[in-house]
């Protein structure tokens, strides 16, 4: 499977190669070798061995934090991925539990707490965990839509069954051609069938920048019947660091805020 990477660690043209603890450093232009503790799952990707996917998810709390390329919603965003491709979550439970002491462990928790099966792009996870942050309720994924005469209508990206909502991401590297437009809308109408259903689309300029981000959240809060009294939009930024790592350093700024105050 192609994992979605943050744009630094996909910059990366080097290659990571991974070797027990016990084997020599491997010290070669362009590589950089690691030595591990724990054995990891393997797999192949064009006739090479490589690690697992759910290893790989745990290994990428090493590139994850203050000064990393990559931060926690970036590994949400593989989480989903990786569990989307294995059809369950429980495989990252398990590789994380079978280290001890793994680098980002904390990070890697809040993140596991967070990662949902059933987004089917990286751009689908990061519009969930807008919305649910800023405090609308957690949509099912990729769920079939059944009308009440039990007619099949569609999966839908995002749906909330008890709200009548559909949310379906439209990108343009898809979604963008003229035959395909067509062939949203009329899936729309399907989905919209007797006005049992409503639909709201997300395209990627609607997480563009701060204001169409909180665009999209009052769009979806007005469908799902949501008041703005309810919503927190000062969460609607993607998230780079840890709760622990934001709750430290408030910890800091306080200490510093007394010190300078006495």
């Amino acid at each position: 499977m192609a994992l979605p990477l943050s744009y630094a660690i996909a910059e990366d043209q080097r290659v990571h190669v991974t070797g027990p603890l016990d084997t020599r450093r491997m010290r070669r232009p362009g590589v950089v070798a690691h030595r591990v503790r724990h054995a990891r799952g393997t797999t192949s990707a064009h006739g090479l061995p490589v690690v697992a996917p759910a290893d790989t998810w745990v290994d990428f709390g090493e590139l994850v934090g203050r000064g990393k390329p990559a931060g926690l919603d970036d590994l949400i965003v593989l989480g989903d991925a990786v569990a989307f491709d294995l059809n369950a979550i429980h495989p990252l439970h398990r590789a994380l539990a079978s280290r001890v002491r793994p680098r980002g462990k904390v990070i890697l928790l809040e993140a596991l707490s967070e990662i949902r099966l059933g987004a089917a792009s990286p751009r689908e996870t990061v519009t969930r965990l807008m919305l649910v942050r800023c405090g609308l309720p957690e949509p099912e994924l990729g769920q079939a839509v059944i009308d009440v005469a039990g007619r099949f209508l569609g999966v839908a990206d995002l749906y909330w069954e008890e709200h009548g909502v559909v949310g379906e991401y439209q990108g343009e590297a898809f979604h963008g051609s003229d035959e395909q437009r067509v062939a949203d809308g009329e899936r729309r109408k399907g989905f919209e069938h007797q006005g049992e259903f409503v639909v709201e689309e997300i395209w990627n300029e609607d997480l563009s920048s701060p204001e169409a981000r909180r665009a999209c959240v009052l769009r979806f809060a007005a469908a799902l019947g949501i008041p703005r009294c309810d919503l927190d939009l000062s969460r609607v930024e993607p998230r780079f660091f840890s709760t622990q790592t934001m709750e430290l350093a408030m910890q800091r700024d306080l200490i510093r805020r007394d010190r300078r105050a006495s």
